[in-house]
């Protein structure tokens, strides 16, 4: 971590730990396709994993090496380049996840 200088206290603090990604209340992680906003080109993006920033990001990291392809973590959001929701439903599957595929 990086010390963060505050104004308003005049002295170096931790910063605040990043809260936990948004969790739907049924328990289900969701896989959907989403173009809007990107030019036509489409993503996946992964939605509702239980679990903090750190754990996230590493399940981000597996899942782009596995499609081979690049991709970014948001807000506790996977975003995956391409349409590879069925590799990245059973890799998901693998690790105890229990999966929906949402939208188109």
């Amino acid at each position: 971590m990086t010390l963060v200088y505050s104004t308003d206290k005049g002295r170096i603090e931790q910063p605040k730990e990043v809260a936990k990604a948004e969790v739907y209340s049924d328990g289900y992680v969701r896989i959907r396709r989403e173009t809007s906003g990107r030019k036509g080109k489409g993503v996946i993006t992964v939605r509702g994993i239980d679990a903090d920033a750190k754990e996230i990001k590493k399940i981000g990291q597996l899942l782009k090496k596995k499609c081979g392809t690049g991709g970014s973590v948001k807000d506790g959001v996977i975003e995956i380049q391409g349409d590879k929701r069925d590799l990245i439903k059973s890799e998901l599957e693998k690790l105890g996840y229990k999966v929906k595929l949402a939208g188109g």
